[in-house]
């Protein structure tokens, strides 16, 4: 039985062996990679962020 980890890829939920026969981990493919970059780029994804109370956006 191998410890080897494993992992599944955010686009296409393969199963992807976390190492270096892997090189585009967590991702199955350098596919994989480019459409979640470009999500990205496209702001389909974003990471939440709060303005603080205090920000003065006329300065």
């Amino acid at each position: 039985m191998s410890d080897a980890t494993v992992v599944e890829c955010p686009h296409c939920h393969t199963q992807v062996p976390w190492g270096p026969q892997s090189p585009f981990r967590p991702f199955c493919s350098e596919r994989c990679k480019l459409i979640d970059l470009g999500d990205w780029a496209a702001e389909r994804h974003a990471i939440p962020a709060e303005t603080p109370d205090d920000f003065d956006d006329n300065f």
